[in-house]
């Protein structure tokens, strides 16, 4: 079967020498036991590994059936969640969304909330519910994190006040099986729920219900989506990098990281890679930045931001490379037509194509890029098809995880991420804070 994802790296070469793999090599395959072995640090969040083809089947069917339900009878579905609780989610759908004009199904519209504590994001988003039919998806493991509980509040209230005790049939919980505060609500209030797997951290959760049924009410088909997936678990069990170009990635990233190239751009040339990008940078940033190492993962959109940043890219410091997303057969193309005047001096563009000329603008960046210094990886992606975007999520989730250990840090944990927590809980008065709250208040007069 041919692959959706393809590592290119010529634009490498001149930074790299093939040594340099061959040392890596044993680390690479201690790497690789850890992770299918399970025997390294945060091994009790490996569920993903095999997932594409251990996945619950029943609950599967569950989310396909809730996700028919939801688009027969709601015009919005609000998404509420936070870090891998909406990224993926979100990543895939504005990926593999159909163009206006070109198909598009009659999917409900889809917002995300609990993702930011800004009041003008969430009158906005209440506003566009006004009038219309709205179900909610609230994902949380534990329904305590202060975003999505605080929206979740506000969007139960909305929903009850509209639909009374039917506001239950609106309202689906994802979260953990058992246990937790929005999981005994949800038990409480009769909410249909589905499972965040224990042994899945939330930033490797986009195949699990909490990507699976935003992504199905979309009108995305999630069973290719898992299929890509299973295609590429399958071609990258390999550990030998002269035949994975998963672990390559990884190496890659991994030399780098040690030439003190210490920021990796991820770069796009659609729009609508941007989303992407965001769940790249959640992946890369909370499984690698810890114990003061890991890549600073930056993300742009070409050629928008060669007009800003590209001089940065071009002549700043030289402690970056770029990873490229290019898309061999992009989702429609337009031809450029002849102008009689000329004025604005185009015409050698006529008959040539949008996507020919953004081809060329690729090409044309990566040459003057590496010229000017900056190694540049080209991952072409054959298409936007759920089947491929599956098989890029599992190429990216394995060579993160790869890329943790050889770097000897757990790639399952975010011990950072409570940090801003504690101190806001004790500003806000959060009872047990107290004497926090005193210490903290003194720091910033």
């Amino acid at each position: 079967m041919k692959r959706p994802l393809y590592l290119n790296e010529k634009f490498t070469q001149k930074f790299v020498s093939s040594h340099e793999f061959d040392a890596l090599k044993p680390f690479i395959a201690t790497a690789d036991s850890l992770v299918n072995n399970r025997s390294g640090l945060g091994c009790d969040f490996l569920g993903w590994v095999n997932l594409p083809e251990s996945y619950d089947k029943e609950e599967f069917l569950r989310v396909k059936k809730t996700a028919d339900k939801i688009r027969n009878d709601s015009d919005v579905l609000v998404v509420i969640g936070i870090g891998g609780s909406y990224l993926g989610s979100r990543a895939v759908i504005e990926f593999c969304a159909p163009i206006d004009g070109k198909g598009k199904n009659k999917s409900p519209d889809i917002y995300f909330l609990g993702n930011n504590l800004s009041p003008s994001h969430m009158v906005e988003v209440l506003n566009k519910c006004r009038g219309k039919r709205i179900s909610v998806n609230v994902i949380s493991k534990s329904g305590t994190t202060t975003e999505p509980a605080l929206a979740f509040r506000v969007m139960k209230d909305y929903l009850e006040k509209e639909y009374g005790s039917e506001a239950k049939n609106r309202i689906y919980a994802t979260t953990d099986k058992a246990r937790g505060t929005l999981k005994k609500l949800a038990d409480e209030k009769g909410y249909e729920t589905f499972v965040i797997p224990d042994d899945i951290g939330g930033r490797y959760s986009v195949l699990t219900p909490v990507g699976l049924l935003p992504i199905a009410v979309a009108g995305i088909d999630i069973e290719a989506l898992i299929s890509g997936a299973y295609q590429a678990m399958i071609d990258f069990r390999n550990p030998d990098i002269e035949k994975n170009e998963c672990y390559r990635y990884a190496a890659l990233r991994t030399i780098f990281s040690r030439k003190g190239k210490t920021t990796e751009i991820t770069i796009g040339y659609e729009p609508f890679v941007a989303s992407f990008c965001e769940w790249i940078k959640q992946l890369h940033g909370e499984s690698e930045g810890k114990d003061n190492k890991g890549l600073f993962p930056a993300s742009m959109i070409f050629s928008t931001d060669l007009h800003s940043l590209g001089q940065y890219v071009q002549q700043g410091q030289r402690n970056l490379f770029e990873t490229v997303l290019w898309i061999n057969n992009p989702k429609v193309d337009i031809s450029i037509i002849s102008d009689p005047n000329n004025l604005d001096g185009l015409n050698f563009l006529t008959d040539k194509t949008l996507n020919e000329i953004n081809k060329n603008a690729f090409m044309g960046t990566v040459l003057a890029h590496v010229e000017g210094g900056v190694p540049n990886i080209i991952l072409e992606l054959e298409d936007t098809t759920p089947h491929s975007v599956g098989y890029m999520i599992y190429f990216y989730e394995k060579a993160c995880a790869l890329a943790g250990y050889l770097n000897g840090v757990n790639p399952f944990d975010q011990p950072g991420v409570e940090s801003y927590k504690k101190n806001m809980f004790a500003l806000l008065g959060k009872p047990g804070y107290e004497n926090m709250k005193s210490e903290l208040e003194s720091r910033l007069k």
